[in-house]
């Protein structure tokens, strides 16, 4: 028993925004971004999309696929599923109703659990791993949808150069399926190996003070800015190259493999510097990372996805492709997932 990604989708909003264009409201350059992050541009939601809708949009576009190769229609597939799951750090709203559960209600799901996974930038790597173990563990259950989308320039701070250069929005998301393949020795496939993780004493690295339970607004309070992102970027860095070197090592240990075995590295798209850090120290070429960065910034938990999605849809993965995803993010959380796609 296999749980493969049997298709995958992705959304992107089609207002870009370069460097060179946020240079011209912020004291920034495109060569300043570049050097520091890897990024060259991002791509901005209208003020009337929400996270909902692009993880919409991203997984009517895996459901399609899924529809075309099993002979059905879309609205078949969306009935077929089981368990959505979304990752996400911007929520359409606080607390609940879940993404996911909106999601579920737009797609006519009308069989599938719904729940909301917050595991920062490591949203879609939890994601997945929640949901083989659901599908395993119940054998009615077959199929799938991980969705990682954000909004994320909703919740940044635009006067802070530190980090408003750094975040996009946008969606992937993967249809995860149980299947007769094996899940060990000769000829297996799908999810083989999952690694995950938390350092919970690093919280205050990378989060958002104001909203919660811990500091509500309050009547009659006049607030300066609203809900944003603050982070301690060299913390967050140094814990980055740490774990993402620490993850793919244990990952290929476990599994008795080297760098040589795997087709691809996808990691979470935070800053390039992270992935060439962490190759070096590896020692594998940095050619081994897909990297789309500069196109679309960070875009938290569904940067795998979207990465995934590009790879898929371009012929660059081929079934039985050995590949490794890791990432890392606020709680402070990291994680990997190994793959046979």
């Amino acid at each position: 028993m296999a749980m493969e990604i049997r298709t995958t989708g992705r959304a992107v909003p089609a207002r870009k925004v370069t460097n060179d264009e946020l240079a011209k409201t912020m004291e920034t350059s495109d060569e300043w971004i570049r050097s520091h992050t890897g990024i060259g541009a991002r791509h901005i939601a209208d003020d009337s999309v929400a996270a909902s809708d692009l993880a919409i949009e991203a997984s009517r576009r895996a459901l399609e696929s899924l529809a075309a190769e099993d002979g059905i229609t879309a609205e078949e597939a969306a009935a077929s599923l089981d368990l959505i799951i979304v990752a996400t750090a911007s929520p359409d709203y606080l607390g609940f109703p879940s993404t996911a559960c909106l999601v579920q209600a737009a797609l006519g799901a009308t069989k599938a659990a719904a729940m909301d996974v917050a595991a920062g930038c490591s949203g879609f790597i939890y994601g997945m791993d929640a949901a083989a173990g659901m599908l395993a563990t119940v054998g009615t259950r077959k199929r799938a949808l991980v969705i990682g989308t954000e909004v994320l320039t909703r919740i940044t701070d635009w006067e802070d150069r530190g980090t408003s250069v750094l975040f996009g929005d946008g969606a992937g998301a993967a249809i995860l399926e149980k299947t007769a393949a094996p899940s060990e020795g000769k000829g297996k496939r799908g999810i083989i190996r999952s690694l995950l993780g938390a350092d919970g004493t690093g919280a205050e690295h990378l989060i958002m003070h104001r909203g919660g339970g811990r500091f509500p607004f309050k009547k009659g309070e006049t607030v300066e800015k609203p809900i944003h992102i603050e982070m301690n970027g060299r913390a967050v860095y140094n814990f980055a190259v740490k774990i993402v070197v620490e993850t793919i090592e244990r990952l290929m240990a476990e599994e008795g493999i080297s760098a040589d075995a795997l087709t691809r590295i996808v990691p979470h798209q935070a800053n390039a510097r992270i992935v060439q850090a962490a190759a070096k120290r590896l020692g594998v070429p940095e050619e081994k990372f897909y990297l789309n960065i500069e196109e679309y910034a960070n875009t938290s938990a569904a940067s795998i996805p979207i990465a995934l999605d590009e790879l898929a849809r371009s012929g660059s993965l081929k079934r039985g492709d050995l590949i490794l995803t890791v990432g890392f993010g606020a709680g402070l959380t990291y994680g990997g997932n190994l793959i046979v796609w």
